[in-house]
Order: structure tokens, then C-alpha cells, then sequence
């Protein structure tokens, strides 16, 4: 165990020791027998979810096993040796494979981040699967959380959110699951500069050389409008995320659960919405 593992549980285990556990166990992400492949991008995030996974892997009850995989889509020599650097600092034994993913959207002049993050994230259940594992583990936190639902309702007209585990729709057997789900993004920040330590930001070539990527500027314009809200509403990244959790069906005009679609009106007629509940003036 290092020194910087040790102020994950320790000088910042109520910010973020206690909420990876919190994640873990409210939504099964870790099951006895799992095998999973830790997919770290080089990134703060990436690589706090690598440490607290070789954490609980040491110390948890459940057996499981975990494999740490660096995809290097094209990254520059000095990207890919801070990421090869910070994983011998934080003691994380990486495997490291190599793909041509930025090359092959280097020519894209529509979405290409939309393109790139979609064969990323084949490639890594693909090779996570031929690795024998049944799980990936992303970085995603809680802000990242947050942020989508608000840029779904502002930027894509439906609510949904950034589930914390789901099942891979083209690859049978494979889950993705996202330990960080519970954990702030200021408390890794915090995690990364108490500790002295510098990871990579976006390395990706797209986003170096094309700095008006519109997916990048949607989702800084939700992280300012944030920062304004907090300005006299402390709590309202809590209440963001509790209303994803508390949703009122009665009170929605239509919702759909895959291809099955209801309406208010359905049975309005009847004096019910939402399957057989009384709809009446009274309840509003």
C-alpha cells in the first residue's frame, strides 16, 4: 500500500472512501466471481477509481477480480508516459494496448466525438470480454451524473440520467458499471492536489485542435450554469440527482419504458392516469 492510497480512506475517506463503498453496495456494482477490467483513460478520475479498486480489492469480503487496461487510441509519448508514470506512482499494475482510434476519426467533420467515444467503448468490451473479464469500470462521478441530466432536458428535450450499471447491448454477458457514481468531482480534485499529483486532461488530438467541439461547450455551459445555481442554492446538485430518483409518473405528461409508451390522457377519461391512480384536482 502507498502513501496516496492510504488518504483515500483516511484524510478523505468520509469524500470519497465512504461513497465508492456507498456505490458499490446500494447498486451490486462488485458481485463474488466478477472479473473486472478497470478501463483507466490517464485522467484524475480514471485513476482514483484504479486506486480505490485495488483498495477494495485487497481488503473486501466478495471475491472478485480486476484487471487495469489503458487503451492508447493514438496518444502523444508524453501523454502516454504520465499515464504510465502515474500508474507506477500509484502502484496500479496496467496493461497497456494500443488502437489507431484517433486516426480513424481524424477526417470525421461531423460528431467526431460522438464516433470516437463509440468505438472506444466497443473496443473496451471487446477486449475486456477476450480477457476473460464480465464487467468494465468507467470513471464517471457524480457531476458527470448531474451534468446529464440537465444537458438531456436543456440540449436533448427527455429526462434520463447516467445510470450507475447497465448491460451492454452488443456484447451478451458484459455489464458496465461506474464506481465514482456517488463520489463529487471537487473531492478528486481536492484528492489529486492534496497528494501533488498531475494527470493528463483531455488527450485527445480532436479536441487539442478544435477547440469550439459543441459537445464539450454544451456541457460547459451546464458545469457555469452550476456553478451560478450553488451561488444561492448549496443543495441543488442533491436535489438534481434526488429528482432522477423520486419520479412521479402520475405527474408526467407521457414516459415510455423501452418501446411501450404511455400518455396521460391514456385513461384521463376515466378519471385514472398511470396505470389505475386516481387522477383528481385535489392531489395537485
Amino acid at each position: 500500500m502507498n502513501a496516496v492510497e492510504e488518504t483515500i480512506a483516511g484524510k478523505f475517506g468520509k469524500q470519497i472512501w465512504t461513497k465508492f463503498n456507498r456505490a458499490v453496495r446500494d447498486y451490486q456494482l462488485v458481485l463474488p466471481g466478477d472479473r473486472i477490467a478497470v478501463c483507466i483513460s490517464g485522467g484524475k478520475d480514471s485513476m482514483l477509481m484504479a486506486q480505490c479498486m485495488l483498495r477494495m480489492k485487497r481488503f473486501s469480503k466478495v471475491p472478485f477480480e480486476v484487471e487495469f487496461l489503458v487503451m492508447d487510441p493514438g496518444y502523444s509519448p508524453h501523454n502516454r508516459r504520465k499515464i504510465e508514470e502515474n500508474a507506477a506512482l500509484l502502484g496500479i499494475p496496467v496493461t497497456v494496448r494500443e488502437t489507431r482510434i484517433f486516426d480513424s476519426v481524424e477526417n470525421e467533420s461531423s460528431n467526431p466525438c460522438f464516433i470516437c467515444a463509440r468505438l472506444r467503448r466497443g473496443w473496451l468490451y471487446k477486449t475486456a470480454k477476450s480477457m476473460g473479464c464480465n464487467k468494465i469500470a468507467l470513471g464517471h462521478h457524480f457531476d458527470d451524473v448531474i451534468e446529464t441530466i440537465l444537458m438531456g432536458m436543456l440540449y436533448g428535450s427527455q429526462m434520463q440520467t447516467m445510470l450507475p450499471k447497465l448491460h451492454s447491448e452488443n456484447y451478451a454477458g458484459m455489464e458496465l458499471i461506474r464506481p465514482l457514481y456517488l463520489v463529487r468531482e471537487q473531492d478528486i480534485i481536492g484528492w489529486a492536489e492534496y497528494n501533488g499529483l498531475e494527470f493528463i486532461r483531455c488527450a485527445c488530438r480532436m479536441t487539442e485542435e478544435r477547440q469550439d467541439n459543441q459537445q464539450s461547450s454544451k456541457r460547459q455551459e451546464i458545469k457555469q450554469l452550476l456553478v451560478q445555481l450553488r451561488k444561492t442554492n448549496p443543495a441543488v446538485d442533491m436535489n438534481i440527482f434526488r429528482s432522477a430518483e423520486n419520479v412521479n409518473l402520475r405527474k408526467l405528461i407521457s414516459y415510455h419504458s423501452g418501446s411501450e409508451y404511455h400518455h396521460f390522457l391514456d385513461d384521463y377519461s376515466e378519471g385514472f392516469t398511470v396505470r389505475g391512480t386516481r387522477n383528481s384536482e385535489a392531489e395537485e
